[in-house]
This record gives structure tokens, C-alpha cells and sequence, in this order.
């Protein structure tokens, strides 16, 4: 009985399994197995598709499973959206998931503003920044993905429009849970506003790291940074920290040039034994 409650969620899980579009304006990235994903052959309005309004939901009958395994990693699904913010890597899916059935059970509408996370509950609302550009959207989460590298999150073909990260296949994006019995206006843009948007930059290059590690004891920070040091040619850091009152030694790669860099580090790593590395920024 056990295996076949852990393949169904399995099955579901895998519903979810996108690749990052190809697309002619931009370099595609794999965002979950397989390839030959794409953008839609017709132009997007994206000033035509509405920013979705937070609002209180039922939990998914079917997407919120209290854990599930896919690739040989089990992921635990958040009893909570409260507090949740972090930052990483975007990518997002398009053509060959279109009208697929998503893991909270609902078709994928690639032209939705909605995403795939593999932690949140479904659905919630999240708002997304894109840090390279600082355009900043509502979403609402309700799919699981990606399950590649140190990916995020990954948005629908129509958030990603919006968020402006099409054209690169990924992003450095901000994730903040949204309080849907509080829900908030959509963001209005003005010309004023878009404008400030346009001009805002991303962490510079001194400031986007990859972390491979924290530790108690220097020792083990060391350890990690030797085990390293004949693997990579970039840069590597101990960062002494507190977390808690609790003394830390973080292990950081960088500075790194772009978000995507860091993306394609951390897979490198996991291919050698060194997984979980995430994107930090100072």
C-alpha cells in the first residue's frame, strides 16, 4: 500500500514537469526533464491578462500531499504560506503543458499568471520581483516544479511575460507569500512607475553568491572549501555569521557575474555530490 500511495504522488508530482521554453529571443533553459517546450506562435497582450486578487481558497484535494519524492529527493509540502519569502532562480513553461492537468488538479493555462512551486501550499498567492529589472507580480501558485538544479520557482508563459524574464529563460526573482484573508489591490503601474521600474538594477556582480554550505565549526567549513577548491576556478568564501545567537561559518562561491551563472554552478555541484547550493545576495 505504501509504494503505491508514493507512486501516485509521484504521478502527480511529475504532472507538474515543465522545461523552460525555447523561444527565438532568448537562450532556453531546462527547467525539469525533458525539451521541447515552447512559446506560443502568437503575440501576447500582456497588458490584456489581469494580475490575480489574493483571495481565501480551499486547500487542493489533491496537491497538498505531506510529502512526495521525485528524482530521489523528497520534499515536504508547507503547512503554511505565512512568512514564507525567499530568493532564487525563475524559469517558467509554455506551449507543451498547455491544458495538462496541474498537481492541485486544474488545467495549466499557459496564459494564467499562476506558478509551480514545490514546497508552498495549494494554492496560495505569492508576489514575485524580478531583481533584474524590478517588476514586481501577484501570482497564484498552484502547480509543483521545478524539480531541476536550485530552481524556485517556475511561472506560467504569461507571469513571465510580465515579470520581463522571457527573454533570458531565467531570472533572479524575490518570492513573498501574500495574506489572502488581507488581500491587496493589484499593483497599479504608472508611466512614473515603469519608468522607475525600467532603470532599477539588479545585484551587481558583487553581490550574487552561490551558498554550498553552513556550518557549526570552522573545520567544517574548511573541509568544504578544500573539497572545492579542485573543482571550481571562482572564487571561495567563509563567511562568518550569527544566526539565532548561534555562531555560523557559511560557504559561499563568488562574486558571480549573473543569476544564471550561479544556476548553472549549483547543477554542476549537484553533479558531483555537492546539492543543495542556493543563491544569496548581500
Amino acid at each position: 500500500m505504501t509504494r503505491l500511495i508514493t507512486c501516485a504522488l509521484l504521478a502527480v508530482a511529475l504532472s507538474a514537469c515543465s522545461t523552460a521554453p525555447k523561444q527565438t529571443t532568448g537562450r532556453p533553459a531546462d527547467s525539469c526533464f525533458g525539451k521541447g517546450d515552447a512559446a506560443p506562435s502568437a503575440p501576447l497582450d500582456i497588458a490584456s491578462i489581469p494580475e490575480p486578487v489574493p483571495r481565501i481558497e480551499p486547500p487542493s484535494k489533491y496537491g497538498n500531499p505531506p510529502f512526495y519524492t521525485v528524482n530521489g529527493q523528497t520534499y515536504r509540502t508547507l503547512a503554511s504560506c505565512a512568512g514564507y519569502v525567499e530568493r532564487g532562480i525563475a524559469s517558467w513553461y509554455g506551449v507543451k503543458f498547455h491544458g495538462r492537468r496541474t498537481s492541485s488538479g486544474e488545467p495549466y493555462d499557459m496564459y494564467a499568471i499562476s506558478a509551480a512551486h514545490k514546497t508552498l501550499p495549494l494554492p496560495c498567492y505569492v508576489r514575485v520581483t524580478n531583481l533584474q529589472n524590478g517588476r514586481s507580480l501577484i501570482v497564484r501558485v498552484n502547480d509543483r516544479g521545478p524539480f531541476i538544479g536550485d530552481r524556485l520557482i517556475d511561472l506560467s508563459y504569461a507571469a513571465a511575460a510580465k515579470l520581463g524574464i522571457l527573454g533570458h529563460g531565467t531570472g533572479l526573482v524575490e518570492v513573498r507569500a501574500l495574506d489572502a484573508a488581507a488581500p491587496q489591490e493589484p499593483e497599479r503601474v504608472t508611466a512614473d512607475k515603469a519608468e522607475r521600474q525600467e532603470t532599477h538594477r539588479a545585484p551587481s556582480a558583487e553581490n550574487v553568491y552561490l551558498q554550498v554550505g553552513a556550518f557549526q565549526n570552522l573545520d567544517g567549513a574548511e573541509r568544504l572549501r578544500a573539497r572545492l577548491l579542485d573543482k571550481i576556478t571562482d572564487e571561495i568564501q567563509i563567511i562568518r555569521t550569527t544566526l539565532n545567537d548561534a555562531l555560523l561559518y557559511r560557504v559561499r562561491i563568488g562574486p558571480l557575474v549573473t543569476s544564471d551563472d550561479a544556476g548553472r554552478l549549483a547543477e554542476s555541484l549537484a553533479h558531483l555530490g555537492i546539492a543543495g547550493a542556493r543563491i544569496v545576495t548581500d
